[in-house]
């Protein structure tokens, strides 16, 4: 019987799978070559820890949160959206608990705490969790979309649809407003801040 330790080390290994596993609703848009879930995830915890500091949440939950949301598609993978009607599967908790099964309790703990928060939609850090999710989709659509992905729109109305707090609104419609490489510009004409 492997031990705890070994354990950790092959979930760790595991989640290193995010790294390679591309965003498949993005083939559905003609990417080619599709951000990893890794990436996503990264992203989107930067968004969470800001969105959170916006709405006087926790940012470094939030951010914790947003990490860990995605974890499960180490085995699951990464469902396109249309395949949700047709394909059962397990909750995100059960693969989370399936995950850390043999963990060491106070990493299994950590783990599934965070898992069940997310899943669970309640909490500030939540909800910036949730709504940084979307945000990046919709950021990542934008991007695509200047590189010459043309269908991206679907991914932007239905990630504007489900932004919930202010914060997230109000950063969706600036993300709108410019294009990805605006801050750059600023940047080289003398102005610091993106």
């Amino acid at each position: 019987m492997a031990s705890e330790t070994e354990r950790l080390a092959g979930f760790l290994y595991e989640i290193g799978l995010l790294k390679r596993y591309k965003r498949t609703g993005w083939f559905v848009a003609g990417v080619q070559g599709p951000e990893s879930i890794a990436d996503h995830s990264f992203r989107a915890a930067i968004i969470a820890s800001v969105l959170a500091a916006m709405e006087g949440a926790d940012p470094e939950r939030a951010a914790l949160l947003s990490l860990f949301h995605d974890s499960q598609e180490t085995r699951l993978t990464d469902l396109p959206y249309l395949a949700r009607a047709y394909v059962k599967k397990a909750s995100n908790e059960e693969v989370t608990e399936h995950q850390t099964r043999g963990l060491p309790d106070v990493v299994t703990a950590m783990i599934t705490g965070v898992v069940a928060e997310y899943e669970g939609k309640v909490g500030a850090e939540a909800m910036c969790a949730r709504d940084a999710d979307k945000l990046e989709c919709l950021i990542q659509a934008v991007e695509y979309r200047e590189h010459g992905n043309r269908n991206t729109q679907p991914w932007i109305d239905s990630s504007l649809a489900q932004l919930q707090t202010a914060s997230a609104k109000r950063l969706a419609a600036e993300v709108q407003k410019g294009g990805s490489l605006d801050w750059f510009t600023r940047v080289l004409n003398g102005d610091e801040g993106p």
